[in-house]
């Protein structure tokens, strides 16, 4: 069939799309998710998603809509005549299906299902059914090993020989936590090598990646990160800007608006990214609360289990810890309120944060006698005490296209707002949901500055009237509306010094 080119000035996000009209879908006997090829009059073809519209004026009927996406992939030019041709859907379709039917699938059925995710041959709705398949019919260990394999073959890699290479994983859902950026300066500074790439936002109110890059640069091809490795033994890089275990993002993508998480998969995307950077030693921290990713203990001791066994048939030597996740941990929740805390702690400036420099130490210190160090306690109080550690960290920020900044210099929002206590009493409960839904309301992460900054911790006596957070936003109208979902959410519990006015 032949259809004229009609381009559409609209990205899709890298997923091929052409759109045709409803006439003459129905004439050729085609399905909105249907491939066909285009192909030009020397011969380049591509094979694309098929859309369908009712719509005349947005593409008439004779022509074929191209979007953005598309045309970086193939020289077409507006009204040039194509051919178009229906193609056969992918094989990994059939192993989609067969693991919906509750089949187990082999090393090369999961590989070619991740390398059509990661080249864009499958569909949002396609990978959807293959998150489903796998949420309904959990992975067995064989499954998640064959699975987190071909994560890994089918993106890039780091090598560095045969020497130690660290890395640590937290399974999230613990405000503010940026204890990465405590751990990974003080395990270059005790001269290993921690690769260390991290993720941007989903829900809360910062990634690492997001709070990284307040001081410098974090999107780097692999080239660059090895420069940047080599120079500091370190790095604090964004991994969706790279190219290991790409079907990680596509993934996490239609898993996000039901918070659907497979067991099999979560693992899979860890170890796998792990893998792909050349870590050999691997310390997992999973927090476990109230108002936590995960709140059951027996679950946290499951997922445990789980790493330990898979992580050992990848070869990689492994400890899980599980923590306290029912609070937050530093005082800002937000990338440059965060930032500002790991600034502070590093340099062991008094406004610095204990629990923030507690757990990020203790972090540190499992991990390197993980990998062997005798004197792993000693030596990381002494890169801390001595400011070494804050000094490996402003080194890899130079590395990576900053500046040393100051604390205090750092920009936050310029609207400010006091919540205080509305009565006396001991702080109970601060839910890490609440204060990661306040900061992203007052624009966090997309508003760096934006976010909230905790006067208080779990424990503490407050009198009616103290200040209890501040939130920070650029914009008034994201303040009222924050404002407003704290009086109606209220997610810090103050239990009265008087028994008879108990009040959460």
């Amino acid at each position: 069939m032949k259809l004229k080119v009609k381009k559409i000035k609209i990205s899709t996000g890298n997923v091929l799309v052409a759109v045709m009209n409803i006439s003459d879908s129905q004439f050729y006997d085609l399905y909105n998710g249907d491939r066909i090829k285009i192909e030009n009059s020397n011969g380049e073809n591509i094979t694309t998603f098929l859309d369908i519209t009712n719509s005349d004026e947005l593409v008439p009927k004779g022509t074929i809509g191209i979007f953005e996406d598309t045309t970086r992939h193939i020289n077409i030019k507006q009204g040039e005549s194509v051919t178009i041709s229906a193609q056969k859907k992918p094989d990994s379709i059939t192993f989609i299906k067969k693991k919906l039917a509750g089949k187990k699938l082999s090393y090369e059925e999961f590989y070619s299902i991740i390398k059509d995710i990661s080249n864009n041959r499958l569909s949002d709705i396609e990978i959807t059914y293959f998150v489903a398949a796998c949420y309904t019919h959990e992975l067995n260990d064989k499954e998640t090993v064959d699975l987190t394999k071909a994560m890994i073959n089918t993106g890039e890699s780091l090598h560095f020989g045969h020497r130690l290479v660290l890395d640590k994983h937290c399974v999230g859902g613990v405000a503010g936590n940026r204890t990465t950026m405590m751990v990974v300066p003080i395990i270059a500074a005790a001269g290993y090598l921690m690769p260390k790439t991290s993720s941007r936002s989903i829900t809360s109110a910062a990634g690492t990646a997001d709070t990284v890059e307040v001081l410098c640069n974090v999107t780097f091809s692999i080239d660059q990160m090895k420069k940047v490795i080599s120079k500091t033994n370190a790095c604090l890089a964004w991994g969706g800007a790279l190219k290991l275990a790409p079907s990680d993002d596509k993934i996490i993508k239609v898993e996000s608006p039901i918070s659907l998480d497979p067991t099999g998969q979560l693992l899979a995307s860890i170890l796998a990214k792990k893998k792909s950077v050349g870590a050999n030693v691997l310390l997992i921290d999973i927090p476990v609360g109230r108002g936590a990713k995960i709140e059951d203990l027996s679950e946290a001791k499951a997922l445990k289990s789980k790493f330990k066994n898979i992580a050992k048939k990848l070869g990689m030597k492994i400890k899980v810890v599980i923590t306290d996740g029912s609070s937050p941990i530093g005082k800002g929740i937000g990338p440059a309120l965060e930032a500002r805390d790991v600034l502070w702690t590093l340099s062991n400036d008094p406004r610095g944060c204990k629990d923030l420099r507690e757990k990020g130490m203790d972090l540190a210190i499992k991990l390197l006698k993980l990998a062997g160090e005798s004197k792993a306690k000693k030596k990381v109080s002494e890169l801390i005490e001595s400011g070494k550690a804050y000094e490996k960290f402003i080194e890899i920020i130079r590395a990576q296209g900053g500046k040393e900044v100051h604390a205090s210099d750092i920009k936050l929002g310029k609207n400010s707002l006091d919540i205080r206590a509305s009565e006396s009493g001991t702080i109970t409960f601060i839910d890490n949901k609440f204060v990661n839904r306040v900061a992203r309301i007052a624009g966090a992460p997309t508003d760096k500055e934006a976010g909230i900054y905790l006067h208080i911790r779990k424990g503490d006596i407050v009198s009616k009237g103290q200040k209890l957070f501040t939130i920070y936003s650029n914009s008034l109208e994201k303040m009222d509306y924050a404002n407003e979902y704290v009086k109606k959410h209220f997610g810090i519990e103050i239990r009265s010094s008087d028994p008879l006015f108990n009040k959460v």
